[in-house]
C-alpha cells in the first residue's frame, strides 16, 4: 500500500467564494482523504463562526497536535480570517493577508505534524505565500491560471522568486499555465490537469439551454449578452447568468433577452445546478481572468464548451478530440454565429457531446490524487532515513562525550590570519575535545593542524571549504587531498565522496555567503551527508531557521561551527556528541548530538577578523603572526 501524508492544502481565496482554485482544492482534498490520507485545508474566510472554531482547534492543538488532523469528516477546514483584497471589486483579485490571518496560519502549520504543505496560487502577498514561508513539511506549488499574477509580481519579481524557492515540487494545471510559468519564473512545472465531478444532466428537451458563469470580467459578460442580441429571433434558446455574489438587476438586460435570460446568484442556485441544466457553457474571457477548470467542471455535467480561443481553454476545448467550438476573443459576431451554428444543429451537438462522454474518463479526481499521490511519494522518497546504523550508534554508548567545532579556518584560507598552532591552542583551552578545519579551497592547513593536534590534545577532521562553479559553497569532511575550486557542485561532491569523505554544506541558506540556491541542494539533496543548521557568523537569524526546516523536512542530519576566522569565535557554537573515529562513527555519532550556543558578539569578532587580515601591514601581521606561534608552542 502507498504511503499515506499528513497534508495541508492552502488556497489563497476566501473559502465561500466559487472561485475555482477552491473548486480544485475540494476535489483534490476529498479525493485524498477517501484514499486514506489526513488533509487539512487553509484558506481565508468571511465566516466569523468559521474563524473563531478554527482558531480554538489550534489552541487546542498545541497539547494534541493530531486532532487537527484526526477528523470524522474526511477534510478538516481552517477558516483563518478574513483578507483585505488588493484591487476592491475583483473577486479574482489575491487579497493581502493581514498580520493577525499571518501568525494563525504559523500556529496552525506549527502544530499540525504535517508531511506536506500544499499551496495554491503562493504569489506573494496572500495566504499560501505565508503559509510557503512558515512551512516545515515539504511544499508543493500548484498554478492554476495565473496570468493577471504572474504579469502584476513583476515588480517584486525576486521576492516572489524567494518564495518560490521554497517549493519542492511544482505543478501546473494547463500546458499553457506550465509555458507561462516557465516564461516567468523557470523552472520544473509537472502537467497535472484538474479533474470534475460526474453531475447528472437535467436537461428537459425543451430549448437549447445557454449558460454563462460570470468570472468578474465584465467586458466577456458584456459580449455575450452583444452575441445574444445578434440571434435571429427565430431560435428557440434559452440563457442563464451565474453571478457567483450578487445578482445583476433584469434592468440591465436588453429587452429582447429580458423573456429568454435569467440572472441567478449563489444564494439562489450553485455553479453545479447550472452546469448540470445546460447544453452549452460560454466561456468569452478576453483573457484578463481566464478560467479553465469552468470548462472542465462544464465537461464535467455534459455540457459543449464555446469559448474564446486562449491558450489554456484551446488546451481543454482541442485536447485529443474537439469536444467543443472556439471564437477569437472579442470577436462578437463569430461567437454569435457558433451559437447560431450550436442551436440549429442537434447532429452537431450531438457528434460534441460524445466526444466529451470519451473526455470525462479522464476527468475524475481518483485520476488527479492518483497523479498526485506518485508526485509526493517522489518527492517523500528524498528524505534520508533517520534511523542511519542503529549498531554503530549502540557501539558508541560507551564513548565519552565531547565538544566539537565543525567550521574554522587557519591563515592557510585567503581571508585568516591564524596560525595552525594558535587554532589548536586555543581549541584545547575553549575545551573543545575535536575540530574540523575548513580552509577556503585549501587542505594544507588542515593537514598541518593533524600532524600538530597530538601536541595539543585537539582531534582534527581534515575538511575543506569548496567553492563551486557558481552553485555555492560546500565543505567536504574526513578529506586527505586538495580539492581544486570551480568545478560543480554535482562534481565537488562526487570527488568528496571518491575520497571516502562526507559532504557537509555550510550556511545554506545565508544570503550574504556564497551558497547554493535551494533549487540546487535540491538536485543533490540524496548526497547531503550533513547540513549546518547554526552558523555563529550568519548575521540573520532567519538564514539558520531555514537551514533547521531544510534539515527537518529532508531528514538530514544536522551540524553547527562558529566558522570562526579569529580565535576568539572559536567554539562559540559547538556540539556536543560521543567521541567517534572515523567518517562513520562521526555521522552516527552527529545523529544523536546537541548543540551548544555561546552567546558571542558577532561585530566584535568580526572588526577583530578585520583588524587580524586587512588593518595592519604585511611585515606587522607576519610579525603578530611568529609571536602568536610562539605563545601558543609554549603553553601546550
Amino acid at each position: 500500500m502507498a504511503e499515506r501524508f499528513a497534508i495541508a492544502q492552502v488556497s489563497p481565496y476566501p473559502w465561500e467564494d466559487q472561485h475555482e482554485v477552491n473548486a480544485f482544492v475540494v476535489g483534490l482534498a476529498q479525493e485524498q482523504a477517501r484514499s486514506g490520507h489526513r488533509v487539512l485545508v487553509l484558506a481565508p474566510s468571511r465566516s466569523p463562526e468559521l474563524v473563531r472554531e478554527s482558531r480554538r482547534l489550534i489552541r487546542r492543538a498545541r497539547e494534541a497536535p493530531e486532532a487537527l488532523l484526526n477528523h470524522a469528516g474526511g477534510v478538516r477546514v481552517l477558516g483563518v480570517g478574513e483578507l483585505l483584497p488588493i484591487a476592491q471589486g475583483r473577486r479574482g483579485a489575491m487579497p493581502a493577508p493581514p498580520l493577525d490571518i499571518a501568525r494563525t496560519i504559523e500556529e496552525a502549520l506549527g502544530a499540525a505534524p504535517l508531511d506536506f504543505v500544499h499551496v495554491h496560487e503562493p504569489f506573494a502577498p496572500s495566504a499560501s505565500s505565508v503559509a510557503l514561508r512558515h512551512s516545515r513539511a515539504l511544499n508543493v506549488g500548484s498554478f492554476h491560471a495565473p496570468a493577471e499574477r504572474v504579469l502584476s509580481t513583476q515588480v517584486v519579481r525576486r521576492f516572489v522568486e524567494l518564495f518560490f524557492g521554497r517549493l519542492d515540487a511544482r505543478t501546473a494545471s494547463f500546458q499553457a499555465t506550465r509555458e507561462l510559468m516557465q516564461r516567468f519564473f523557470p523552472a520544473d512545472y509537472r502537467v497535472l490537469r484538474p479533474g470534475a465531478a460526474s453531475v447528472a444532466p437535467e436537461r428537459d428537451g425543451g430549448p437549447v439551454r445557454l449558460a454563462f458563469c460570470d468570472q468578474e470580467e465584465r467586458a466577456a459578460l458584456r459580449l455575450f449578452l452583444r452575441a445574444l442580441r445578434r440571434l435571429p429571433a427565430d431560435l428557440d434558446w434559452r440563457a442563464t447568468i451565474f453571478v457567483p455574489r450578487g445578482a445583476a438587476p433584469a434592468a440591465t438586460l436588453h429587452s429582447r433577452l429580458r423573456e429568454r435570460v435569467e440572472v441567478l446568484s449563489e444564494r439562489e442556485t450553485s455553479e453545479e445546478a447550472v452546469l448540470a441544466r445546460a447544453d452549452v457553457v460560454v466561456a468569452a474571457s478576453l483573457g484578463t481572468v481566464p478560467a479553465p477548470g469552468l470548462l472542465v467542471r462544464a465537461l464535467g455535467a455534459g455540457a459543449i464548451p464555446l469559448a474564446s480561443r486562449l491558450a489554456s481553454y484551446e488546451e481543454v476545448v482541442s485536447g485529443r478530440d474537439d469536444v467543443g467550438l472556439l471564437f477569437e476573443p472579442g470577436d462578437v459576431e463569430v461567437l454569435a454565429a457558433q451559437l447560431e451554428r450550436l442551436i440549429r444543429d442537434p447532429r452537431l451537438r450531438e457528434r460534441l457531446s460524445a466526444s466529451g462522454d470519451v473526455a470525462r474518463e479522464e476527468l475524475s479526481w481518483t485520476r488527479v490524487a492518483g497523479e498526485f499521490d506518485a508526485l509526493y511519494a517522489e518527492v517523500a522518497g528524498r528524505r534520508h532515513d533517520p534511523e542511519g546504523r542503529p549498531r554503530v550508534r549502540e557501539a558508541l554508548a560507551a564513548q565519552p562525550l565531547i565538544e566539537v567545532d565543525l567550521h574554522m579556518h587557519t591563515d592557510h584560507s585567503h581571508d585568516c590570519a591564524t596560525p595552525v598552532e594558535v587554532l589548536l591552542s586555543a581549541a584545547r583551552d575553549a575545551g573543545l575535545g575535536a575540530i574540523a578545519v575548513t580552509d577556503h579551497n585549501e587542505i594544507s592547513g588542515a593537514l598541518d593542524a593533524r600532524a600538530k593536534a597530538p601536541e595539543f590534545g585537539v582531534k582534527v577532521i581534515v575538511a575543506e571549504e569548496v567553492k563551486t562553479a557558481g552553485q555555492g559553497e560546500v565543505i567536504g569532511l574526513f578529506l586527505e587531498e586538495h580539492i581544486p575550486r570551480g568545478m560543480s557542485l554535482a562534481e565537488t561532491i562526487a570527488e568528496i565522496r571518491r575520497q571516502g569523505g562526507l559532504v557537509y554544506v555550510p550556511h545554506p541558506f545565508d544570503r550574504l555567503h556564497s551558497v547554493p540556491d535551494y533549487e540546487h541542494l535540491l538536485a543533490v539533496v540524496e548526497d547531503i551527508d550533513a547540513l549546518e543548521v547554526f552558523n555563529a557568523r550568519v548575521a540573520i537569524p532567519a538564514f539558520n531557521e531555514e537551514a533547521v526546516r531544510f534539515a527537518a523536512k529532508y531528514r538530514i542530519v544536522g551540524g553547527a561551527g562558529s566558522d570562526a576566522h579569529v580565535t576568539q569565535g572559536l567554539g562559540s557554537v559547538r556540539i556536543r556528541m560521543r567521541d567517534f573515529d572515523g567518517a562513520e562513527e562521526f555521522l552516527e555519532s552527529l545523529r544523536d548530538a546537541d548543540i551548544l550556543r555561546r552567546p558571542q558578539s558577532l561585530l566584535y569578532v568580526q572588526a577583530l577578523k578585520f583588524l587580524q587580515t586587512k588593518a595592519t601591514t604585511p611585515a606587522g601581521r607576519r610579525a603578530s603572526r611568529r609571536r602568536r606561534v610562539q605563545r601558543a608552542v609554549r603553553n601546550r
